[in-house]
């Protein structure tokens, strides 16, 4: 009998810690309820794609960064709530890619 690989927590708190404490280490800054709402976001883009589901096999998944970048920047000034640049956005991303990787959630490839 397999071992069952045990299910990595995504904090969302922690998450936001991590990419504002990376940003800090960039030209760019944002707000806590910025990224927060990035993050959401990202969710988004995650369901819309069945990247989320229990019942699909997620492990070797590539998530096409420029398509979610774009997808993210789009829903974003649809809805009108933050005017984040792109440039801060995708810092944003590659922030919450690298507490991905932190966790065990991501790989690189």
């Amino acid at each position: 009998m397999a071992k069952e690989k045990d299910l990595i927590e995504f904090d969302d708190q922690d998450a936001i810690d991590f990419i504002l404490n990376y940003l800090s280490s960039t030209d760019f800054s944002a707000s806590e309820e910025e990224v927060q709402y990035v993050l959401d976001l990202i969710y988004e883009y995650y369901e819309q794609n069945d990247l989320m589901e229990d019942d699909v096999a997620t492990d070797n998944a590539m998530v096409d960064e420029d398509e979610m970048l774009n997808f993210v920047f789009n829903l974003m000034k649809k809805e009108n709530i933050f005017g984040l640049e792109k440039d801060l956005l995708q810092v944003i991303l590659d922030g919450e890619y690298e507490y991905g990787k932190s966790i065990g959630i991501y790989t690189e490839e």
